[in-house]
């Protein structure tokens, strides 16, 4: 699996979620509780032995105070470019989501996630429906696009826009019959 155009191999998220439980002084049980993951996943997931799904990622850097892109930083301090060539974007490619995400902006050291989202037809962003801090504008470039909450079902056809709390779970979901591709403004950044 790629992550940002790295190999997940690359990636020790779990020494990451690790040293951050750890810094809490937290166990693996409280790390659980708090983010409703099992204790067996979380210790799977610090030993490597397994992907965590965007939702449980998003649920145990919630739990930890950090956003989720802290998992995928690089200790880089060289400024980026701030242009962006179609063919150099990063793709944010996660188990358990069909949609195939690419970073917009140069990194995620950003305040403003800006994403361009591909669904093909009858698939999902993630399998449950996800809620985080922060705010999310998207607007549906090509295609249809529902936008499931737990207040309700939004459907966005090319053209159409839509802002919500995300805090409210949500999820995307192509109900077209062709690629569905919209761009969305996050804030804070998420992943």
């Amino acid at each position: 699996m790629l992550i940002l155009g790295v190999n997940i191999l690359d990636i020790d998220i779990g020494k990451k979620i690790k040293k951050l439980r750890k810094e809490q002084d937290m166990s693996i049980a409280d790390l659980a509780e708090k983010s409703g993951i099992s204790c067996g996943l979380i210790s799977q997931i610090e030993r490597n032995m397994g992907n965590p799904s965007i939702s449980s990622l998003w649920s145990i850097a919630q739990s930890l105070g950090v956003p989720i892109s802290y998992f995928f930083q690089e200790n880089n301090t060289v400024q980026a470019n701030p242009v962006v060539k179609k063919s150099n974007r990063k793709k944010i490619l996660i188990s358990n989501s069909n949609a195939i995400y690419e970073l917009l902006s140069s990194d995620l050291n950003r305040k403003i996630e800006f994403l361009y989202i591909t669904i093909k037809p009858e698939d999902c962003s993630t399998e449950n429906l996800t809620a985080h801090e922060g705010e999310e504008c998207g607007i549906v470039i090509e295609g249809k696009l529902m936008v499931e909450t737990a207040e309700g079902n939004h459907i966005l056809q090319e053209g159409d826009s839509i802002y919500f709390e995300s805090t409210i779970p949500h999820r995307y979901v192509n109900i077209g019959d062709k690629v569905c591709i919209s761009i969305w403004a996050i804030t804070p950044a998420s992943f």
